[in-house]
C-alpha cells in the first residue's frame, strides 16, 4: 500500500497550491467553503465563472486523455489536486457532473462525433451537465424507470419524470435514462439522451428541503426532444452505459471529501470548546471515536486507490460509500449533541452545524441507500447468493 507521494507529486501539489492561492482571490474569495453538499444552490452563476477560471490554468477535466482536453493526470495528481482543492476551501464544483460522470461516458461510450461536440464545452467550463437517472418510483431500483421516450424521424420524443436533479435550474443539457422498448425487460429496452434543457417540454420545479436549499428539482418531460444522433451507446444499451456511469462517480476525489470531513469535525471540536460540552467524558469519547474512525477511512482510500493504481479492485473498495455515509450522519448528530439545548435554537452562530446535521440525514440514502450497500458487499465482495 502507498501512503506517500513522491517527489515529483509534491511538485505538483506546490503548483496546485500556488495557482489557487493566486487566483481565490477578489470576486472568488466570497465563494471560499460555498457550494458544497447541502449548499449546493449558493453562488452557482459565479461557481460557473469559477469553472472558466479553473480551464485558463487547466484544471479541468485532470484525469482525462490528452487527447480529449485533459491533462492525462495520474490517479495520484487527481488525489493530490482534490485534497489541495479541498484544503483551499475552494468553492464546490459547478461543473463535476459534466467532468465527472457524463464527460468519461462519453470518452468510453460516445461516437467520434459525439466527444468532438460534448466534451470540448467542458473543459472550458461553458457547458453545464445535470443528471436524469433518479424517478418518484426508480431510486435505488433504477431498473424499474417508466420515462419514456418515443422515435420520431431523427429525433426522440421523451415524456416521464426525474427527480432529484441536481442543479437542473441551471444546466444546459442533462442525460437522461429513458425506457425505448417497453416490450423489454427491466434491464433491457433503456437508452441513454443527451437531452438539450432549454426547450418545449421541459419544466424544471425546485425541490425545497428541511436545510431550505433548493439544489435538487424535479424535471418533467412533455414531448422534450433530443436528437438521434446523441444516444450514448446502442439503442436499448442504455444500462450498460448507465453502470459505467455510475462507475465513475467513484475515484480520486474521495481523500478530497475526506479533509472537507475533517474541517467539519474541527469545527465540531471547535464549538464543543466554545459551549463547554468538552468537559462532558462522554462527547470527549466520541470526538476520538469520530476521529479514529476518519483516520480509518482515509487509510481504506489510500489502500483502494494505491490497488486501483496496479489495476486491481480490491473487496475494500465496496464498503467506501457505506463507511463515509454513516460516519458523517454519525458527526451530524454529534454536532447537535455537542450544541446541547442550542441545537434547538436557530442561532445563525451555529447555522453550519444545523445544516450539518439535516442534510447529513440524507447521506445514508443518496448514491445507494445503506441497504443497497450492504448487499452489494454481500454479493459482490463476499460472494453470497442474493
Amino acid at each position: 500500500m502507498n501512503l506517500g507521494f513522491s517527489a515529483e507529486d509534491e511538485a505538483f501539489r506546490d503548483e496546485v497550491r500556488t495557482w489557487l492561492h493566486e487566483h481565490l482571490v477578489g470576486d472568488f474569495a466570497k465563494l471560499k467553503g460555498r457550494g458544497g453538499l447541502g449548499d449546493m444552490d449558493a453562488f452557482v452563476e459565479e461557481r460557473i465563472a469559477w469553472e472558466k477560471e479553473l480551464a485558463t490554468g487547466g484544471w479541468t477535466c485532470l484525469g482525462w486523455p490528452t487527447e480529449h482536453g485533459g491533462r492525462g493526470a495520474s490517479l495520484f495528481e487527481e488525489v493530490i489536486f482534490a485534497e489541495e482543492y479541498a484544503r483551499a476551501r475552494a468553492p464546490g464544483r459547478a461543473g463535476h457532473i459534466g467532468e465527472g460522470l457524463l464527460g468519461p461516458t462519453v470518452i468510453h461510450f460516445g461516437t467520434p462525433e459525439q466527444q468532438a461536440r460534448f466534451l470540448p464545452p467542458i473543459v472550458a467550463g461553458e457547458e453545464m451537465w445535470c443528471q436524469g437517472y433518479s424517478e418518484p418510483g426508480a431510486g435505488s431500483d433504477l431498473a424499474s424507470l417508466k420515462t419514456r421516450a418515443e422515435r420520431d424521424g431523427d429525433e426522440w420524443v421523451i415524456t416521464g419524470q426525474k427527480i432529484w436533479t441536481s442543479l437542473a435550474e441551471d444546466s444546459d443539457w442533462c442525460f437522461v435514462l429513458a425506457r425505448t422498448n417497453p416490450e423489454e425487460p427491466r434491464h433491457k429496452g433503456i437508452s441513454c439522451l443527451l437531452v438539450p434543457m432549454d426547450q418545449p417540454g421541459i419544466e424544471v420545479v425546485p425541490i425545497r428541503q428541511i436545510t431550505g436549499n433548493a439544489e435538487f428539482a424535479e424535471v418533467f418531460f412533455d414531448g422534450a426532444r433530443a436528437k438521434a444522433e446523441h444516444m450514448v451507446g446502442p439503442e436499448n444499451g442504455g444500462w450498460k452505459v448507465a453502470m459505467g456511469t455510475l462507475a465513475f462517480e467513484r475515484g480520486a476525489s474521495t481523500l478530497g471529501q475526506q479533509l472537507s470531513f475533517k474541517a467539519e469535525l474541527e469545527r465540531v471540536i471547535e464549538v464543543a470548546k466554545q459551549v463547554g460540552t468538552d468537559r462532558i467524558p462522554a462527547v470527549r469519547e466520541r470526538i476520538a471515536e469520530m476521529w479514529m474512525r476518519l483516520e480509518v477511512m482515509r487509510l481504506n482510500a489510500l489502500r483502494t486507490l494505491s490497488a486501483h493504481d496496479r489495476g486491481e479492485l480490491p473487496r475494500e473498495a465496496y464498503i467506501t460509500k457505506l463507511y463515509w455515509a454513516t460516519w458523517h450522519r454519525d458527526l451530524g448528530e454529534l454536532a447537535m449533541d455537542v450544541l446541547g439545548t442550542s441545537a434547538a435554537v436557530a442561532d445563525p452562530a451555529f447555522a453550519d452545524l444545523h445544516r450539518l446535521f439535516l442534510w447529513s440525514r440524507s447521506d445514508t440514502i443518496y448514491a445507494g441507500t445503506n441497504q443497497i450497500q450492504k448487499n452489494l458487499i454481500a454479493q459482490r465482495a463476499l460472494g453470497l447468493p442474493r
